[in-house]
């Protein structure tokens, strides 16, 4: 332990000056204890830039009401956040008007190169695992997808926020040094790592799952998002053997499946024996059984989600969630008009990535409707709302699947391809899709 670097939090945050650019973290790697120490200096602050992403749990500093009269970047309200990916935290700040917000959308195997040419923070707060018998700190659960690159791009001091609950992940790029030459202190807490309890798997996600678990081999590598119908379909798939993982995310069914024997990552073709991921959302439980685990191994957003390192694992399943899909079979997946949701992620680059692959294939799995106010509203629609951009676009969707079915869409010409869609539509609103498109000239 780098005895002569320790701080508290308080201490850390002195050093950072008002037109400052800090960096805080991503997804379940955010240093909170220095946050909060950093909202207490609200007061004598302004114009601080907080670099950020996929935030999981609540802090003070997304929280707060502030006055309606005290815009952002002023003293008494001085935070603005800059991301590639919204999260909770995010998200729920910008919409209640709180903080201003500032989005750039990239790929997250372009990560790199957002951090290299937009976040380049002066300061940055790493929360990172405990010291290993070497002095060197794990970027942890989910640090590593991103830490690296925070690490090169920071222009002054670098402070650590050691956590008692956050995993020591091995793989490439995922250590920083205690005697690290910008690491100018460390903090240490006995917090756990932010949780994310697993979701409610409800009945149209199960019979979703029904069938998409039937176009998933014995032998195939998996990649799962977050969301009731990944999470019901990673449980399902314990009627699978010699399951791999190659997945940007590393979530709660996965844990199960490697408990189970289900994944032993012994046919993937490429990095074999090694559940390889670059950032986890789950439970303690599973973060302790991430914890020095020899079968787990964490790399960088630009390695895991680069569509040739994707392709090169055999059977590569790729399954994406979406939030609404028209009938040429094009994805919204980060934003519903104006309102940006989340962001594109890593969604085109498995879909491509899962095509390329020997015997693979890219799953887009959706509800087919929801309800909004007590009135089902369709989720497959003739076009989308005016100003929603497009995640996947046509050309490189293959599979899309509801509780009505899942359809190759790639080898169908057009008017095949919105008949196909149609089918896939809630009984409810097919009439009117069918219409609509015969108004189109598209049937």
């Amino acid at each position: 332990m780098t005895d002569y670097k320790t701080i508290t939090a308080a201490e850390a945050v002195k050093k950072v000056k008002s037109g400052d650019r800090v960096y805080v973290g991503t997804s379940s790697s955010f240093a909170y204890a220095l946050m909060d120490a950093l909202y207490d200096r609200k007061d004598e602050l302004e114009n601080i830039t907080l670099l950020c992403s996929m935030s999981l749990t609540p802090c003070r500093m997304f929280d707060t009401d502030w006055p309606e009269d005290i815009p952002a970047g002023c003293k008494g309200n001085p935070f603005i956040f800059d991301t590639f990916f919204l999260g909770s935290g995010e998200r729920g700040a910008h919409r209640k008007h709180n903080m201003a917000f500032e989005f750039t959308s990239f790929h997250l195997s372009q990560v790199d190169l957002w951090m290299h040419e937009v976040g380049r923070p002066d300061i940055s707060f790493l929360q990172v695992s405990r010291p290993d018998e070497n002095g060197n700190y794990s970027f942890s659960c989910s640090g590593i997808c991103n830490h690296k690159y925070v690490v090169e791009e920071t222009r002054r001091e670098i402070f650590l926020e050691s956590n008692t609950g956050s995993p020591y992940i091995f793989g490439e790029d995922n250590l920083i040094s205690g005697d690290h030459e910008k690491v100018t202190g460390i903090v240490y807490t006995d917090e756990n790592a932010p949780e994310l309890m697993p979701d409610q798997i409800d009945d149209i996600s199960r019979q979703i799952s029904e069938i998409v678990v039937r176009e998933i081999p014995d032998g195939a590598t998996l990649q799962l998002g977050l969301g009731k119908v990944s999470t019901a379909i990673g449980y399902d798939l314990k009627q699978r053997n010699d399951l791999g993982i190659f997945s940007e995310l590393f979530s709660q069914p996965m844990m199960m499946l490697m408990q189970n024997g289900n994944v032993n990552n012994s046919r993937k073709g490429f990095m074999d024996g090694k559940s390889v991921f670059s950032f986890s959302e789950g439970t303690q439980e599973m973060y302790d059984f991430m914890d020095r685990n020899p079968e787990i191994y964490g790399m960088p957003f630009p390695f895991v989600n680069d569509s040739r390192n994707i392709a090169k694992n055999k059977r590569m399943i790729s399954v994406n969630s979406a939030m609404a899909v028209n009938l040429y079979g094009e994805v919204a997946a980060d934003a519903i008009g104006y309102n940006q949701q989340s962001a594109v992620g890593g969604q085109l680059d498995f879909v491509k990535g899962a095509q390329w692959s020997e015997g693979g294939k890219s799953i887009i799995a959706l509800s087919s409707s929801f309800m909004k106010h007590g009135k089902r509203q369709s989720k497959i629609s003739l076009q989308f709302t005016p100003g929603t951009p497009v995640t996947t676009p046509r050309s490189e969707v293959q599979y899309i699947a509801t509780e009505y079915g899942c359809v190759n869409l790639k080898i169908l010409n057009m008017s095949d391809r919105v008949r196909a869609m149609i089918r896939l539509a809630h009984p409810d609103f097919r009439d009117q899709l069918t219409q609509e498109a015969k108004d189109c000239g598209l049937i």
